[in-house]
């Protein structure tokens, strides 16, 4: 009789070119340049390729451009559960007020809507940042899941890189203290738990890290690994897998648009780590990343690993606590 297999989730954060250049502080951002006219089709076929369905979150503000209506409604169409980004794409969330996060989410909800049919039940904050407004604001609004945690302890060396290589101001940088998250975000669960609220509950399924080293193991990283040694990279990714297995700690992979854009695309965005790469590597390197999970878990979007969570009475249930200091409003 055949074992049946754990389940995994996949998901991809749909970060449009400008949100990249806004976080970075790069000046024409507002002039909103895209790539989804290339990134969107590479996405759909090799998924297809794959036969996998997954979460795509996507920014409100591009689902706002009538130029993104066709490939966004290309993602719903072919099957794919449709997230929330946010509208604006700021990584500064955590700052927001709480009428601030209520117009964010109310603005994406109706773009996004309007461009896929699709009404969102899952949240991911933009350079995953969260606080405990932003969770309270989903469990009112009838959220089912979060998935904006990332529990590594080297958010603050990544923040760190991406800042060194930007001209930003001194405030601009401030904005951004919780990039990547900070240390503390080490010591968060790996594996799925409810969020409290005087609203209601709400499950959080954290971007899985790597059981008991915490270091990260979504596409971006793995792929990274592959410049320096292919094989290492598939090795790390095997490691991280049977770990996940025999912690029970349920894979959610992250995927981003750079996973499929090589230095052959977009020479503006060197500055991110495994862009060296050409895009057709990029792709082979996926493909190997995406099989090997497929052939070790059952691989389904966000929202029904979250359905499956909703029905377990072993999920620990912890208070939406951010204690980093741009929490406060």
């Amino acid at each position: 009789m055949e074992t049946r297999k754990p389940i995994a989730s996949l998901s991809l954060d749909l970060d449009d070119k400008w949100s990249y250049m806004k976080t970075h502080g790069d000046p024409g951002w507002d002039s909103f340049p895209s790539y989804l006219d290339i990134v969107v089709p590479r996405v759909l076929g090799l998924l297809d390729t794959l036969d996998l369905t997954i979460t795509v979150f996507i920014v409100g503000q591009d689902a706002a451009l009538a130029r993104n209506r066709e490939p966004l409604a290309a993602i719903a169409a072919a099957g794919h559960e449709i997230g929330n980004h946010s509208f604006h794409h700021e990584v500064w969330l955590n700052r927001y007020s709480e009428a601030q996060i209520e117009t964010e989410l109310g603005r994406a909800e109706e773009s996004i809507e309007r461009a896929t049919g699709r009404s969102p039940c899952g949240f991911r904050g933009p350079g995953f940042s969260l606080s405990r407004r932003t969770v309270q604001a989903l469990a009112r609004r009838g959220y089912l899941y979060d998935a904006s945690t990332l529990p590594t302890f080297l958010g603050p060396l990544a923040r760190a890189y991406f800042l060194r290589t930007s001209r930003m101001s001194r405030e601009a940088i401030r904005q951004r203290t919780a990039l990547f998250g900070t240390f503390r975000d080490g010591l968060r669960p790996i594996r799925p738990y409810r969020w409290r609220t005087p609203a209601g509950e709400l499950i959080e399924i954290p971007v899985t890290t790597m059981p008991v080293f915490r270091v990260p193991m979504h596409a971006s990283y793995v792929i990274y690994l592959s410049a320096l040694s292919p094989g290492l990279a598939v090795r790390y990714f095997r490691a991280a897998l049977a770990l996940c297995r025999l912690t029970g700690s349920p894979p959610s992979v992250l995927l981003h648009p750079l996973d499929f854009l090589g230095a052959d695309d977009m020479k503006d965005l060197a500055f991110f780590p495994g862009m060296t790469l050409t895009s057709g590597r990029k792709l082979e390197v996926l493909g190997e990343l995406l099989r090997l999970l497929s052939s070790q878990f059952t691989v389904v979007p966000l929202r029904e690993q979250a359905r499956h969570l909703g029905r377990a009475t072993s999920l620990a249930v912890r208070e939406p606590v951010f204690r980093h200091a741009d929490d406060a409003v």
